[in-house]
Protein backbone atom coordinates (compact mmCIF):
# COMPACT_ATOMS: atom_id res chain seq x y z
CA UNK A 1 0.00 0.00 0.00
CA UNK A 2 1.31 3.45 -0.86
CA UNK A 3 1.94 6.13 1.75
CA UNK A 4 -1.02 8.20 0.64
CA UNK A 5 -3.29 5.15 0.84
CA UNK A 6 -2.05 4.44 4.36
CA UNK A 7 -2.81 7.99 5.41
CA UNK A 8 -6.19 7.69 3.78
CA UNK A 9 -6.83 4.58 5.88
CA UNK A 10 -5.87 6.49 9.03
CA UNK A 11 -8.16 9.32 8.08
CA UNK A 12 -11.19 7.19 7.34
CA UNK A 13 -10.63 5.26 10.56
CA UNK A 14 -11.50 8.46 12.42
CA UNK A 15 -14.95 8.71 10.85
CA UNK A 16 -18.02 6.94 12.17
CA UNK A 17 -19.64 4.45 9.79
CA UNK A 18 -22.68 5.51 7.88
CA UNK A 19 -25.90 4.64 9.71
CA UNK A 20 -27.85 1.46 8.94
CA UNK A 21 -24.91 -0.05 7.07
CA UNK A 22 -23.98 -3.72 7.24
CA UNK A 23 -20.30 -4.56 8.02
CA UNK A 24 -19.50 -5.81 4.52
CA UNK A 25 -20.77 -2.63 2.87
CA UNK A 26 -18.93 -0.52 5.43
CA UNK A 27 -15.67 -2.27 4.56
CA UNK A 28 -16.26 -1.55 0.87
CA UNK A 29 -16.97 2.09 1.68
CA UNK A 30 -13.70 2.47 3.54
CA UNK A 31 -11.71 0.71 0.82
CA UNK A 32 -13.34 2.96 -1.76
CA UNK A 33 -12.21 6.04 0.19
CA UNK A 34 -8.69 4.65 0.48
CA UNK A 35 -8.29 3.52 -3.14
CA UNK A 36 -9.66 6.68 -4.68
CA UNK A 37 -12.29 5.26 -6.98
CA UNK A 38 -10.39 4.63 -10.18
CA UNK A 39 -11.67 1.95 -12.54
CA UNK A 40 -9.41 -0.71 -11.05
CA UNK A 41 -10.31 -0.21 -7.40
CA UNK A 42 -12.59 -3.25 -7.56
CA UNK A 43 -15.01 -2.11 -4.88
CA UNK A 44 -17.97 -1.24 -7.08
CA UNK A 45 -18.97 1.20 -4.36
CA UNK A 46 -20.35 4.60 -5.32
CA UNK A 47 -20.12 7.55 -2.93
CA UNK A 48 -22.58 10.34 -2.38
CA UNK A 49 -23.25 13.20 0.00
CA UNK A 50 -20.79 13.48 2.90
CA UNK A 51 -18.73 10.53 1.69
CA UNK A 52 -18.25 12.13 -1.73
CA UNK A 53 -17.18 15.40 -0.11
CA UNK A 54 -14.75 13.54 2.15
CA UNK A 55 -13.32 11.73 -0.86
CA UNK A 56 -12.77 15.07 -2.61
CA UNK A 57 -10.72 16.39 0.32
CA UNK A 58 -8.56 13.25 0.25
CA UNK A 59 -8.17 13.44 -3.52
CA UNK A 60 -7.06 17.07 -3.33
CA UNK A 61 -4.08 16.05 -1.21
CA UNK A 62 -3.34 12.42 -2.09
CA UNK A 63 -4.55 12.23 -5.68
CA UNK A 64 -2.71 12.85 -8.92
CA UNK A 65 -3.00 16.61 -8.71
CA UNK A 66 -2.06 16.63 -5.06
CA UNK A 67 1.09 14.53 -5.23
CA UNK A 68 3.74 15.95 -7.51
CA UNK A 69 6.05 13.04 -6.77
CA UNK A 70 3.65 10.43 -8.23
CA UNK A 71 2.38 11.70 -11.57
CA UNK A 72 0.96 8.30 -12.45
CA UNK A 73 -1.73 8.33 -9.78
CA UNK A 74 -5.28 8.34 -11.13
CA UNK A 75 -7.04 10.66 -8.73
CA UNK A 76 -7.22 14.05 -10.36
CA UNK A 77 -7.67 17.00 -8.06
CA UNK A 78 -5.21 19.18 -6.18
CA UNK A 79 -5.33 22.31 -4.08
CA UNK A 80 -3.78 24.62 -6.59
CA UNK A 81 -1.66 27.48 -5.29
CA UNK A 82 -4.34 29.95 -4.25
CA UNK A 83 -4.86 30.82 -0.61
CA UNK A 84 -8.69 30.79 -0.86
CA UNK A 85 -8.80 27.22 -2.20
CA UNK A 86 -6.38 26.04 0.46
CA UNK A 87 -8.34 27.83 3.18
CA UNK A 88 -11.53 26.10 2.03
CA UNK A 89 -9.75 22.74 2.02
CA UNK A 90 -8.47 23.36 5.57
CA UNK A 91 -12.01 24.05 6.66
CA UNK A 92 -13.25 20.89 4.96
CA UNK A 93 -10.76 18.55 6.61
CA UNK A 94 -11.61 20.01 10.01
CA UNK A 95 -15.26 19.23 9.25
CA UNK A 96 -14.73 15.63 8.20
CA UNK A 97 -11.79 14.40 10.27
CA UNK A 98 -10.71 14.43 13.94
CA UNK A 99 -8.01 16.81 15.12
CA UNK A 100 -5.20 14.22 15.15
CA UNK A 101 -5.87 13.34 11.50
CA UNK A 102 -6.20 17.00 10.53
CA UNK A 103 -2.69 17.60 11.85
CA UNK A 104 -1.32 14.69 9.78
CA UNK A 105 -3.04 15.95 6.62
CA UNK A 106 -1.83 19.53 7.18
CA UNK A 107 1.73 18.29 7.58
CA UNK A 108 1.42 16.22 4.40
CA UNK A 109 0.01 19.21 2.51
CA UNK A 110 2.95 21.38 3.54
CA UNK A 111 5.51 18.72 2.60
CA UNK A 112 3.88 17.35 -0.57
CA UNK A 113 2.38 20.47 -2.11
CA UNK A 114 4.92 23.10 -1.12
CA UNK A 115 2.36 25.20 0.75
CA UNK A 116 4.77 26.56 3.35
CA UNK A 117 4.83 29.97 1.66
CA UNK A 118 1.07 30.31 2.16
CA UNK A 119 1.64 30.18 5.92
CA UNK A 120 3.16 33.63 5.60
CA UNK A 121 -0.38 34.96 5.20
CA UNK A 122 -2.23 35.71 8.48
CA UNK A 123 -5.54 34.41 7.11
CA UNK A 124 -3.98 31.02 6.44
CA UNK A 125 -2.46 30.78 9.92
CA UNK A 126 -5.83 31.44 11.48
CA UNK A 127 -7.32 28.52 9.52
CA UNK A 128 -4.82 25.79 10.44
CA UNK A 129 -4.87 23.35 13.35
CA UNK A 130 -1.88 24.30 15.49
CA UNK A 131 0.55 21.58 16.61
CA UNK A 132 4.26 21.05 17.26
CA UNK A 133 5.02 20.33 13.59
CA UNK A 134 3.31 23.52 12.45
CA UNK A 135 5.37 25.48 14.99
CA UNK A 136 8.52 23.94 13.53
CA UNK A 137 7.47 25.02 10.03
CA UNK A 138 6.73 28.56 11.21
CA UNK A 139 10.11 28.81 12.92
CA UNK A 140 11.85 27.72 9.72
CA UNK A 141 10.00 30.56 7.91
CA UNK A 142 10.72 33.12 10.63
CA UNK A 143 13.26 35.17 8.69
CA UNK A 144 11.02 35.34 5.60
CA UNK A 145 7.91 36.21 7.56
CA UNK A 146 6.48 39.70 6.93
CA UNK A 147 5.68 41.91 9.91
CA UNK A 148 1.95 41.61 9.20
CA UNK A 149 2.17 37.86 9.83
CA UNK A 150 4.52 37.73 12.81
CA UNK A 151 1.93 38.59 15.46
CA UNK A 152 -0.44 35.92 14.15
CA UNK A 153 2.44 33.44 14.05
CA UNK A 154 3.39 34.27 17.64
CA UNK A 155 -0.22 33.72 18.72
CA UNK A 156 -0.26 30.29 17.03
CA UNK A 157 3.07 29.34 18.62
CA UNK A 158 1.97 30.61 22.05
CA UNK A 159 -1.17 28.47 21.93
CA UNK A 160 0.87 25.32 21.25
CA UNK A 161 3.45 26.23 23.92
CA UNK A 162 0.79 26.90 26.56
CA UNK A 163 -0.90 23.58 25.79
CA UNK A 164 2.43 21.78 26.16
CA UNK A 165 3.21 23.54 29.42
CA UNK A 166 -0.16 22.54 30.87
CA UNK A 167 0.53 18.92 29.92
CA UNK A 168 4.15 18.72 31.03
CA UNK A 169 4.92 21.28 33.73
CA UNK A 170 3.24 19.83 36.84
CA UNK A 171 4.65 16.34 36.43
CA UNK A 172 8.12 17.67 35.56
CA UNK A 173 8.28 19.87 38.66
CA UNK A 174 7.01 17.09 40.93
CA UNK A 175 9.43 14.50 39.52
CA UNK A 176 12.47 16.75 39.69
CA UNK A 177 11.63 18.12 43.14
CA UNK A 178 11.62 14.55 44.44
CA UNK A 179 14.92 13.84 42.69
CA UNK A 180 16.50 16.96 44.17
CA UNK A 181 15.39 15.94 47.67
CA UNK A 182 16.80 12.45 47.22
CA UNK A 183 20.08 13.78 45.84
CA UNK A 184 20.70 15.84 48.99
CA UNK A 185 22.11 13.16 51.30
CA UNK A 186 22.69 13.97 54.98
CA UNK A 187 24.40 11.81 57.64
CA UNK A 188 22.20 12.74 60.61
CA UNK A 189 18.69 12.74 59.17
CA UNK A 190 15.47 13.06 61.08
CA UNK A 191 13.47 9.85 61.22
CA UNK A 192 11.07 10.74 58.40
CA UNK A 193 14.01 11.84 56.20
CA UNK A 194 15.88 8.50 56.38
CA UNK A 195 16.54 6.84 53.02
CA UNK A 196 16.03 3.26 54.21
CA UNK A 197 17.18 1.56 51.00
CA UNK A 198 20.56 3.28 51.05
CA UNK A 199 20.88 3.01 54.81
CA UNK A 200 20.34 -0.78 54.72
CA UNK A 201 22.77 -1.18 51.81
CA UNK A 202 25.43 0.82 53.67
CA UNK A 203 25.06 -1.26 56.86
CA UNK A 204 24.81 -4.83 55.55
CA UNK A 205 28.13 -5.68 57.22
CA UNK A 206 26.47 -5.00 60.58
CA UNK A 207 23.89 -7.75 60.16
CA UNK A 208 23.31 -9.78 63.36
CA UNK A 209 22.19 -13.32 62.41
CA UNK A 210 21.04 -14.23 65.90
CA UNK A 211 18.64 -11.28 65.91
CA UNK A 212 17.97 -11.37 62.15
CA UNK A 213 18.44 -7.64 61.98
CA UNK A 214 20.86 -4.93 60.86
CA UNK A 215 22.38 -2.41 63.24
CA UNK A 216 22.39 0.87 61.31
CA UNK A 217 25.63 2.48 62.50
CA UNK A 218 25.44 5.04 59.68
CA UNK A 219 22.17 6.66 58.64
CA UNK A 220 21.69 8.11 55.16
CA UNK A 221 18.88 10.56 54.67
CA UNK A 222 17.32 12.99 52.26
CA UNK A 223 18.12 16.66 52.50
CA UNK A 224 15.84 19.48 51.52
CA UNK A 225 16.58 20.58 47.98
CA UNK A 226 15.19 24.08 48.26
CA UNK A 227 17.48 24.84 51.22
CA UNK A 228 20.64 22.81 50.71
CA UNK A 229 20.96 21.75 47.06
CA UNK A 230 21.17 23.68 43.87
CA UNK A 231 21.73 21.86 40.58
CA UNK A 232 22.82 23.35 37.27
CA UNK A 233 21.22 22.12 34.05
CA UNK A 234 22.54 23.03 30.60
CA UNK A 235 20.28 22.27 27.63
CA UNK A 236 22.38 22.29 24.45
CA UNK A 237 20.06 22.07 21.44
CA UNK A 238 20.93 21.35 17.82
CA UNK A 239 18.76 23.66 15.70
CA UNK A 240 19.33 21.95 12.36
CA UNK A 241 16.15 21.52 10.33
CA UNK A 242 15.57 17.87 11.29
CA UNK A 243 15.40 18.80 14.99
CA UNK A 244 12.39 21.15 14.79
CA UNK A 245 10.07 19.23 17.15
CA UNK A 246 12.93 18.71 19.61
CA UNK A 247 13.62 22.44 19.67
CA UNK A 248 9.99 23.13 20.54
CA UNK A 249 9.82 20.61 23.38
CA UNK A 250 13.26 21.54 24.74
CA UNK A 251 12.29 25.21 24.90
CA UNK A 252 9.17 24.37 26.89
CA UNK A 253 11.10 22.14 29.29
CA UNK A 254 13.78 24.81 29.60
CA UNK A 255 11.16 27.32 30.76
CA UNK A 256 9.75 24.79 33.26
CA UNK A 257 13.20 24.03 34.71
CA UNK A 258 14.03 27.73 34.91
CA UNK A 259 10.91 28.26 37.02
CA UNK A 260 12.33 25.95 39.74
CA UNK A 261 14.39 27.88 42.30
CA UNK A 262 16.62 24.92 43.10
CA UNK A 263 17.83 24.57 39.49
CA UNK A 264 20.01 26.98 37.54
CA UNK A 265 19.06 26.45 33.90
CA UNK A 266 21.00 27.52 30.84
CA UNK A 267 19.67 27.05 27.30
CA UNK A 268 22.04 27.01 24.34
CA UNK A 269 21.08 26.56 20.67
CA UNK A 270 23.58 25.98 17.93
CA UNK A 271 24.21 25.28 14.28
CA UNK A 272 27.65 26.42 13.12
CA UNK A 273 27.30 29.29 15.60
CA UNK A 274 26.29 29.22 19.26
CA UNK A 275 23.50 31.35 20.76
CA UNK A 276 22.81 31.59 24.49
CA UNK A 277 19.07 32.12 25.05
CA UNK A 278 19.15 31.77 28.83
CA UNK A 279 17.95 35.32 29.44
CA UNK A 280 14.75 34.57 27.49
CA UNK A 281 13.76 31.44 29.41
CA UNK A 282 10.90 33.16 31.18
CA UNK A 283 9.03 33.06 27.85
CA UNK A 284 9.54 29.95 25.67
CA UNK A 285 7.90 31.74 22.73
CA UNK A 286 10.75 34.26 22.77
CA UNK A 287 13.18 31.36 22.94
CA UNK A 288 11.62 29.70 19.91
CA UNK A 289 11.67 32.86 17.83
CA UNK A 290 15.30 33.29 18.86
CA UNK A 291 16.20 30.05 17.09
CA UNK A 292 17.02 29.68 13.43
CA UNK A 293 16.18 26.21 12.12
CA UNK A 294 18.42 24.89 9.38
CA UNK A 295 22.09 25.36 8.59
CA UNK A 296 25.12 23.30 9.52
CA UNK A 297 26.18 21.76 12.83
CA UNK A 298 29.20 22.31 15.08
CA UNK A 299 28.63 20.26 18.21
CA UNK A 300 32.22 20.72 19.37
CA UNK A 301 31.89 24.49 19.43
CA UNK A 302 28.59 24.28 21.31
CA UNK A 303 30.04 21.92 23.93
CA UNK A 304 33.07 24.18 24.32
CA UNK A 305 30.74 27.05 25.18
CA UNK A 306 28.84 24.88 27.66
CA UNK A 307 32.03 23.62 29.24
CA UNK A 308 33.30 27.15 29.76
CA UNK A 309 30.16 28.07 31.73
CA UNK A 310 30.18 25.12 34.14
CA UNK A 311 31.18 26.28 37.62
CA UNK A 312 30.23 23.23 39.71
CA UNK A 313 30.78 20.09 37.62
CA UNK A 314 29.65 17.62 40.28
CA UNK A 315 26.29 19.39 40.51
CA UNK A 316 25.77 19.90 36.77
CA UNK A 317 23.72 18.00 34.17
CA UNK A 318 24.47 18.71 30.50
CA UNK A 319 21.79 17.58 28.04
CA UNK A 320 22.89 17.49 24.39
CA UNK A 321 19.93 17.17 22.02
CA UNK A 322 21.27 16.40 18.55
CA UNK A 323 21.25 13.85 15.74
CA UNK A 324 25.07 13.90 16.18
CA UNK A 325 25.93 14.75 12.57
CA UNK A 326 29.04 16.74 13.42
CA UNK A 327 30.38 19.37 11.07
CA UNK A 328 33.08 20.45 13.53
CA UNK A 329 36.04 18.56 14.93
CA UNK A 330 34.88 15.07 15.88
CA UNK A 331 37.80 14.08 18.10
CA UNK A 332 37.63 17.35 20.01
CA UNK A 333 33.91 16.86 20.58
CA UNK A 334 34.49 13.44 22.12
CA UNK A 335 37.38 14.75 24.23
CA UNK A 336 35.12 17.45 25.65
CA UNK A 337 32.46 14.92 26.59
CA UNK A 338 35.10 12.73 28.25
CA UNK A 339 36.55 15.73 30.13
CA UNK A 340 33.14 16.83 31.38
CA UNK A 341 32.30 13.35 32.61
CA UNK A 342 35.71 13.01 34.31
CA UNK A 343 35.08 16.27 36.17
CA UNK A 344 31.79 14.92 37.55
CA UNK A 345 29.29 16.31 35.03
CA UNK A 346 26.27 14.11 34.31
CA UNK A 347 26.12 14.03 30.49
CA UNK A 348 22.90 13.08 28.70
CA UNK A 349 22.78 12.66 24.90
CA UNK A 350 19.33 12.68 23.29
CA UNK A 351 18.95 11.96 19.58
CA UNK A 352 15.51 13.56 19.73
CA UNK A 353 13.10 14.99 22.28
CA UNK A 354 9.79 14.32 20.57
CA UNK A 355 7.07 11.72 20.02
CA UNK A 356 8.48 10.73 16.64
CA UNK A 357 11.17 8.27 17.74
CA UNK A 358 14.82 8.39 16.76
CA UNK A 359 15.56 10.35 13.57
CA UNK A 360 18.37 9.54 11.19
CA UNK A 361 21.52 10.01 13.24
CA UNK A 362 25.27 9.44 13.13
CA UNK A 363 25.64 5.91 14.48
CA UNK A 364 29.43 6.11 14.70
CA UNK A 365 29.25 9.14 16.98
CA UNK A 366 26.47 7.54 19.02
CA UNK A 367 28.64 4.45 19.55
CA UNK A 368 31.60 6.62 20.53
CA UNK A 369 29.51 8.45 23.14
CA UNK A 370 28.22 5.14 24.49
CA UNK A 371 31.83 3.98 24.90
CA UNK A 372 32.39 7.06 27.06
CA UNK A 373 29.46 6.12 29.27
CA UNK A 374 27.01 8.52 27.62
CA UNK A 375 24.58 6.40 25.56
CA UNK A 376 22.59 8.36 22.98
CA UNK A 377 18.89 7.60 22.65
CA UNK A 378 15.61 9.17 21.57
CA UNK A 379 13.40 10.44 24.38
CA UNK A 380 9.69 11.24 24.42
CA UNK A 381 8.45 14.33 26.29
CA UNK A 382 6.68 12.06 28.79
CA UNK A 383 9.93 10.25 29.61
CA UNK A 384 12.10 13.37 29.85
CA UNK A 385 11.30 14.16 33.54
CA UNK A 386 12.37 10.62 34.52
CA UNK A 387 15.59 10.97 32.51
CA UNK A 388 16.39 14.27 34.24
CA UNK A 389 15.53 12.85 37.67
CA UNK A 390 17.93 9.93 37.10
CA UNK A 391 20.69 12.29 35.96
CA UNK A 392 20.20 14.53 39.01
CA UNK A 393 20.36 11.53 41.34
CA UNK A 394 23.35 10.11 39.43
CA UNK A 395 21.70 6.79 38.82
CA UNK A 396 21.36 4.84 35.53
CA UNK A 397 19.21 6.57 32.94
CA UNK A 398 15.87 4.97 31.98
CA UNK A 399 16.86 4.27 28.39
CA UNK A 400 13.84 3.04 26.39
CA UNK A 401 13.99 -0.26 24.55
CA UNK A 402 14.75 0.56 20.89
CA UNK A 403 12.42 -2.26 19.83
Amino acid sequence: MTIDAAVGTEATAGIAPTPATDPARERLRRWRLVLGGDQADGTGCALSGRDAAMDATLAALYGKGGDRSQPGRDRSAGLGASAPSVARWLGDIRTYFPSSVVQVMQRDAIERLGLASLLLEPEMLEAVEADVHLVGTLLSLNKAMPETTKETARAVVRKVVEDLEKRLATRTRATLSGALDRSARVSRPRHHDIDWNRTIAANLKHYLPEYRTIVPERLIGYGRAAQSVKKEVVLCIDQSGSMAASVVYASVFGAVLASMRSIDTRLIVFDTAVVDLTDQLDDPVDVLFGTQLGGGTDINRALAYCQAHISRPAETVVVLISDLYEGGIRDEMLKRVAAMKASGVQFVALLALSDEGAPAYDREHAAALAALGAPAFACTPDLFPEVMAAAIEKRPLPIPDPA
